[in-house]
Formats: structure tokens, C-alpha cells, sequence
């Protein structure tokens, strides 16, 4: 997203490896075995600046405790001495996927506040698998770096403590987790540890208390400990939510089964500067023309076609690849490119940094050719042409980075 364990590599040396975009919950089991020394961490701070860009990330990167430690020292060096760590007992990419709301479904979604905390702070860093070893020390990390043991505070007790700016303070709040055989469904326990996220930050905002501010697990949550819906969890992520109107559904490719999806809060585009919204053309649209579009285990892409639009036929296409990274034993995606092609001509846009696990998807607030929208899409020559994704969820259905990202950046799922 730390060294391998010997284990570890054992299974990434002899595992089968998934099928690429197969949005079946047989193949969200079979990656999360590979994610057993994995757990994902979620840091935030009501300081700016704390945190970088990951840039020395790759495909099927995960995060090791030396590396881990680089982005800790300057939070804990330059950042509030107040710190706050969420501790559950189990999590994993996969909670996210399974309980969070899918395309702009956001009420739909177990972790609401945690959201909004990203959505809110300044400072944020997202790392989506972490070593187990890393996050198994990471208390004792915390401790030495601030000089402070670890209180174990719950609201009540929290609300008598008098924090302040200048002296260190190790907080930690425990959060279960409870499988599917117990008197809670896991959804309701982590809205309701999701709620008690909320009531905390909420308590520091009262009190004008600074803060940096960590989400974990003691270990990670494997595939067993899923609860599968019937149809899989695939197909449950698919189905037609019951949802306000505003909110349309994903463009779907589908052979034998679906394949790719496509979603965005608005789809727009440009030739000669004169703009065009597609959004009400694109999603929910019965008869969308996507021929062309195609899948298999290396390639896929999605053809949309319009006409007239501009006075021509237009077709956007966008082109992904599929490999496999033994350092993580998954299959990452590429969106290797985007092309228009148009009265005779192509123009090549760049979107490398749309990446991720091949079970999961990349969201980001703007997929732009504009430079004020972060200039995601690139191209080598100048064009007539611009388009902005706005909420833009690429193919293959998840939820992890419509959690984890705030508003003004993307996740390269890395």
C-alpha cells in the first residue's frame, strides 16, 4: 500500500491467481487471503500540511514499518501532541467495500462520520494495506514518540479529561468488531463504531482541542469472516439501490455476467471550448451505445458512443489493463488511456494514475483535462478537446476510496 513475512511470501509465491475485474464475491475471498498481514491504516489531523503525496508507492505496494515510521515522525514531530487511536479489532479493505455506499449512495454507507472527518481535515494520509507487524508495534511507536502511555478512554471519561495544545497525549479507544454469528450484524457494529468516531471528534470540536487522529485493527479481518449475501457480494454491490432520483445509476458492460462499471456525478465535456453535459445521456440510459467495449483477463475497455454531439459521431473509449503484482499477490488495473475519436481523428488522453486493486475501483473528486481540476488526463499535444469527471468511479464495484479520500484528492490505491 513492509517487508513480506516469510509466510506471507510463501502464499504470494503458490496462490491461484484471481480472475482481473470479476465483480464476483468468489474473488474478493480469494484476494483477501493474499491480505492476511495486511491492514489498512487511515490517519487525519486538524494540522495542514503533515503529510505529502505517497509518491514512492507502486502497484501492490505495502506499507513496511520503517517506511510507516516516515510518515509518523513528521505528524508526531510538527503535528498536535494530542493523538487519538482508533483501534478496532478486526478491519480490512474489505469492510469498506462491503458497507459503504457505492456511487453517490453516501447514505447508504456504514462510516458516515469517518468520511466526514476526511472530508473536513486539512491534513490526511490514506494507507490502504499496511504490514501487521508494523501496525503491531504501532502502540508502543506512539508511546516513545510522544512520551506519553496510552490512556484507554471512553466518552464518558474523555469528556473529564482536560486536554490541552502543549502537553502529549496517547488516547485509545477500542472498537469491536462482531462477526456475522454474533447478536450484531457487522454493518451495525461498525455504524456504531463509525457513531462513536463522530462523538469524539465532535468532543475535541467543542473544546477546541488539537488533534491527529489514527484508524486501525489489531489484526486483520480475512475473508472468512465476511458475510456473503445471497448472490455474493458481487452481486449485492450491482444491485438497483433505492435511492433519492438524484442519484443515477453506474453504466454497466456486460457479457455473461457484468464486467465494467462506470460512474460519475457528472460527465462533461468540450471541442472548441463549446461544453457539453453528458451525464443525462450516459447513466440510466437503456439503449447507450457501447459497442466496441470489451473484456478479458488482460485487456478491457469501455466504447461509449454519441451522435450527433458537435455535429458528429463521437466515441469515447476507455482503455485498461490488467497484471499481476507478486509483492502484493493481487491483480492491479491500469486505465492505460482515454481516446475521442472523432471525424476521422484520435486524440490520446494519459490517466495512468487511475489505479488500483482489480476487485477495487479509483475514485477521485475530478478526472479533468483542466489544470484547476488537477489535470489528471494529459495529453502529449495540444488538443481541442477537454472532459471533467466529476466524482468519477472508475470500473469494478467498491466503496474503499469513496471512503478514504477527501474531497480535493484522488486514491491511487497503492
Amino acid at each position: 500500500m513492509m517487508a513480506a513475512t516469510v509466510v506471507s511470501r510463501m502464499r504470494m509465491g503458490t496462490r491461484r491467481a484471481p480472475v482481473p475485474w470479476l465483480p464476483l464475491s468468489l474473488v474478493a475471498v480469494a484476494a483477501a487471503v493474499a491480505a492476511e498481514q495486511q491492514v489498512p491504516l487511515v490517519l487525519w489531523s486538524s494540522d495542514r500540511d503533515l503529510w505529502s503525496p505517497v509518491a514512492d508507492t507502486h502497484e501492490g505496494h505495502i506499507t513496511s514499518d520503517m517506511q510507516l515510521s516516515t510518515y509518523l515522525d513528521p505528524a508526531l514531530e510538527l503535528g498536535p501532541r494530542n493523538v487519538l487511536l482508533f483501534l478496532q479489532d478486526k478491519l480490512s479493505i474489505e469492510d469498506f467495500t462491503a458497507y459503504g455506499g457505492v456511487f453517490g449512495n453516501k447514505q447508504d454507507s456504514a462510516f458516515s462520520n469517518l468520511e466526514n472527518a476526511l472530508d473536513l481535515a486539512p491534513s490526511s494520509l490514506v494507507l490502504p494495506a499496511v504490514d501487521w507487524y508494523a501496525i503491531s508495534t504501532l502502540t508502543t511507536y506512539l508511546q516513545e514518540k510522544l512520551g506519553a502511555s496510552p490512556l484507554h478512554v471512553d466518552l464518558a471519561t474523555l469528556k473529564e479529561l482536560k486536554l490541552n495544545a502543549s502537553l502529549p497525549a496517547l488516547l485509545l479507544i477500542r472498537l469491536p468488531y462482531t462477526a456475522s454469528s454474533g447478536l450484531m450484524a457487522p454493518r451495525e457494529v461498525l455504524t456504531g463504531n463509525d457513531e462513536v468516531i463522530g462523538q469524539v471528534l465532535s468532543t475535541l470540536k467543542s473544546e477546541d482541542v488539537p488533534y491527529t487522529a489514527a484508524l486501525t485493527a489489531v489484526r486483520p479481518r480475512v475473508a472468512r469472516d465476511v458475510p456473503m449475501v445471497a448472490g455474493g457480494l458481487g452481486r449485492q454491490l450491482l444491485q438497483t439501490q433505492v435511492a433519492s432520483p438524484t442519484i443515477h445509476p453506474p453504466v454497466s458492460y456486460n457479457d455473461t455476467a457484468p464486467r465494467i462499471l462506470f460512474w460519475a456525478q457528472n460527465f462533461s465535456v468540450a471541442y472548441r471550448d463549446e461544453w457539453k453535459d453528458l451525464t443525462s445521456l450516459t447513466f440510466g440510459v437503456e439503449n447507450l451505445n457501447l459497442t466496441g467495449s470489451f473484456w478479458n483477463d488482460s485487456f478491457a475497455m469501455l466504447s461509449l458512443t454519441y451522435e450527433p454531439l458537435f455535429d458528429a459521431t463521437v466515441t469515447f473509449k476507455f482503455i485498461l489493463a490488467s497484471r499481476f503484482y507478486p509483492v502484493s499477490a493481487r491483480y492491479w488495473f491500469t486505465m492505460e488511456r482515454l481516446e475521442i475519436h472523432s471525424n476521422g481523428s484520435v486524440v490520446h488522453f494519459n490517466v495512468s494514475q487511475v489505479t488500483g486493486p482489480s476487485i477495487y475501483s479509483f475514485h477521485c473528486e475530478y478526472v479533468s483535462s483542466l489544470s484547476k481540476k488537477g489535470n489528471l488526463l494529459v495529453t502529449n499535444v495540444p488538443s481541442l478537446w477537454q472532459m471533467t469527471l466529476h466524482d468519477f468511479q472508475n470500473p469494478s464495484p467498491c466503496f474503499l476510496s469513496k471512503l478514504v479520500v477527501p474531497s480535493d484528492q484522488c486514491l491511487c490505491v497503492s
